[in-house]
Parts: structure tokens; sequence; C-alpha cells
């Protein structure tokens, strides 16, 4: 009789990659991190396991978008949060928080092409995302991605 295979929480390692955003566009550049996070690279994939890697981001305020220079995502996208209170609604161009915070720029795409729940939670953790050439994960020895 076959069986099934499972993976267990001893039986996952978890390996490091680096990712260079300079040049890339924001939206691939964040499906291939949501789908190394995931894990569904390795063969042993099961929905609902938490097999992912670690995932670090290098260069993130150089990340490229698409559109042209009269519609261009850096001047008509926008993140929205709000306060709690009334009148509350704070907004924020791609240009300006790609100045300011250019790491939530990067971490907001993964979030939206991961599971919004107790897994994905755990998942976005392994990301490490900086906005300069340098990263302080060299004891891991990353591969590149």
């Amino acid at each position: 009789m076959f069986k099934t295979y499972y993976p267990k929480s001893g039986e996952i390692q978890r390996k490091w990659y680096v990712a260079d955003a300079r040049g890339q566009n924001l939206g691939r550049l964040a499906a291939r991190i949501a789908h190394i996070l995931l894990g569904k690279h390795k063969p042993a994939f099961t929905p609902g396991v938490e097999l992912g890697d670690f995932v670090i981001v290098v260069n993130a305020e150089q990340v490229q978008t698409t559109g042209t220079k009269t519609s261009s995502k850096l001047d008509t996208k926008y993140y929205y949060h709000h306060s709690g209170y009334p009148g509350g609604m704070k907004s924020i161009s791609l240009r300006d928080q790609l100045t300011s915070h250019p790491d939530r720029v990067l971490r907001a795409a993964v979030w939206g092409m991961l599971p919004h729940n107790r897994m994905g939670r755990s998942v976005i953790k392994r990301l490490k995302v900086y906005g300069g050439p340098t990263h302080p994960h060299g004891l891991q020895k990353p591969e590149i991605l």
C-alpha cells in the first residue's frame, strides 16, 4: 500500500537566498520571492506546511515599475492606511514611499501574494528587505536567487 509523504518539522532544511532588486520589476520580483517563501520550488511541497526558505532582498530602493513617463506607477500608485479616527485616511505615493521606506514597498507587494492567515504571517517573517546594497546575514552564506 502506498502512503502519502507528509514532511515533518525536523526534516525541513531551510536555505538562504539573496535577491538584488536593482532594475527588477516590482511585481515579478515579489512573485518569485513569494514562491520561494512558500516553498513551492521544492519537490516535497505540501500545502499547509511551511517548507519555504529565507529571502534577503538588497537594493530595494532601486526597484522598477511599469508604465510610461506620462502615467508612471511611481505617481499613480498610492498606499493607504487609516489611523482609526474620523478623517484619518492617510496616503503616500509609491515615489515617496521608495524614498522614505523602500523596504515597505517590497514587503507590501510580497504580502499581497501570500495567504492572509496564520501561515502567511509566519512566512513573511522569513523575508528580510534592505534599501541599500549591504545586509548583515553574511554568516548564513546565502545563495544568489
